[in-house]
This record gives C-alpha cells, sequence and structure tokens, in this order.
C-alpha cells in the first residue's frame, strides 16, 4: 500500500544490486510512493547485478560510481542533481564488503591490505559519500541519510570478521556527521540495524544460515526481511522522522532486547 509518503522528494540510492539487495526493496518502494532517484554502484557490481532492470522499472537513471573515489561521488552528486532537478532529500547507503571473508580468513589472522579495503568500501565510503554531499550543499533542508548496519558491531560474532570492525566505525560516523549536518544544513543522518537477511552480500558470510535461524528463534517478532527493511527506510526518508537523528535503529524483530526466548531454552534443555 502506498502513501504518496516521498512525493516530490529526489535521492541516490547506493548498492543496489539484485532483487535479494535492501537497496533494490528500498528503490521500489521510494518509486511506489513518489520518489524519483539515480541509482549507483561500483563498474564491478554493476555488471555482476540486474541493475539495469530495477532502473528501467522505476523510470531511473544510473551513474557507475565506486563510493570510495572521491572524484567518482563528486560526479555523482553533481549528475544526480542535474537529471533530478535540484538539490537531494534522501540518500541511501547499502554498500559492504570484507576481502577477509572472501578470502576465508579468519579473524586472527587478517590480511590487512584486505582489512584496508574492506573498511574503505563498507565504512569510511560513508564518510566520504557525506562530505561530498556536504561540500556541494547538495541535500535540501530535512532531508534524510541512511546507512545499514548489523549489530555485531555491539555484539560478537565470530564468523562476521572485520565487518563487525566496519559497521562499528559506520556507525560512529553516522553520529559524527549525523551532529554537523543536523546543526549547519537541518539534514538527518541514521543507521538502521537490520536482522540478518539473505541478500547476495550476507549470504557470503560463513554459517550464514545459522546466523538466521538463531534470531528467528530469539526475535518475539520473528526477523525482519529485506521489504520490512524498506519500508522502515521509507519512513525515515519521509516527513514523519524529522526529529530522529544521530541514531542506531535497530529493526530486528526484538532480537537486540531479548536476552534468551522460550525457543532457545527449549533448544538447549534436556
Amino acid at each position: 500500500m502506498a502513501y504518496n509518503l516521498l512525493k516530490g522528494k529526489k535521492g541516490i540510492i547506493f548498492g543496489a544490486l539484485d532483487e535479494n539487495s535492501i537497496a533494490w526493496k528500498t528503490a521500489e518502494r521510494v518509486h511506489e510512493e513518489g520518489g524519483t532517484f539515480v541509482l549507483t554502484n561500483a563498474p564491478i557490481a554493476m555488471r555482476m547485478g540486474q541493475i539495469n532492470e530495477l532502473a528501467a522499472k522505476t523510470g531511473s537513471e544510473i551513474i557507475p560510481a565506486d563510493a570510495t573515489n572521491e572524484e567518482d561521488l563528486q560526479n555523482l552528486v553533481e549528475k544526480s542533481m542535474e537529471i533530478l532537478g535540484g538539490k537531494l532529500d534522501f540518500v541511501l547507503h547499502s554498500i559492504g564488503m570484507s576481502v577477509n571473508v572472501r578470502k576465508g580468513r579468519a579473524y586472527t589472522d587478517e590480511k590487512y591490505d584486505f582489512t584496508t579495503k574492506g573498511w574503505d568500501v563498507s565504512a569510511l565510503s560513508f564518510h566520504k559519500v557525506m562530505q561530498t554531499l556536504f561540500k556541494a550543499d547538495a541535500m535540501n533542508n530535512w532531508g534524510s541519510i541512511v546507512a545499514l548496519t548489523y549489530m555485531a558491531a555491539q555484539r560478537t560474532f565470530p564468523d562476521y570478521n572485520d565487518m563487525a570492525d566496519n559497521k562499528a566505525y559506520l556507525e560512529s560516523v553516522a553520529r559524527s556527521f549525523g551532529y554537523f549536518f543536523g546543526k549547519e544544513k537541518k539534514v538527518r543522518v541514521n543507521t538502521i540495524s537490520q536482522s540478518p537477511t539473505p541478500t547476495t552480500a550476507g549470504q557470503g558470510v560463513k554459517g550464514f544460515g545459522g546466523f538466521i535461524n538463531y534470531a528467528e528463534k530469539m526475535s518475539p517478532l520473528g526477523n525482519a526481511s529485506a521489504a520490512d527493511c524498506a519500508d522502515y527506510t521509507i519512513s525515515l526518508f519521509s516527513d514523519l522522522t524529522r526529529k530522529v537523528t544521530m541514531q542506531n535503529l535497530f529493526h530486528d524483530g526484538g532480537f537486540s532486547n531479548t536476552g534468551v526466548s522460550q525457543e532457545v531454552i527449549d533448544e538447549f534443555s534436556e
């Protein structure tokens, strides 16, 4: 059901790869709610995914950009404003990658060149995106910037590896930049700490099926899906959440506040 929550609003959506991705679901919902946007992803990710299909479905243009490259980001922001006809109202940062995870390196045996690359893509890129937007004065007052995270930033999940460190840094950037964006531009910056979700990136984590099954048993409402997360993101892009900023917002069916569930007790009871 659509409510025209984003009618007339314009933005950029990073990270839509395929129909399993949260960014993809969010783009579909933004379109349904009357918003217009530019889609962007790294050239290599675009070759792997089906972003052209999403662009055709939503009437959107695509601008390839490496989110770790400042020149690419400047070009992206400038061209997006040209295409969309003015400043932006929303931005979704849905980017994450760990080379250590991809290469099967344990957290106790990281290759630091891999670590640096993953940190740059997954976390520092969020600062680069916001700094580019800030310097270009590209956001309308009361705009909204959202990044996706996971509660491994607060609790240890062994196989999540260095992505946990990346997410912790990402959340800190949201708070720190959120202060300056709020004071000077009246722009909101938040992160959504989502349930484990079977996206293409998520499924690359060792034991990911166990993550999902455990979280499902622990969460009173069950895991939040990619489509659920898209709905939540829409609420943060809308004018209904104008005073919500610098927050890490758990969207996980109650997992983050549950010590133990009856299902987990039953699982381990004799």
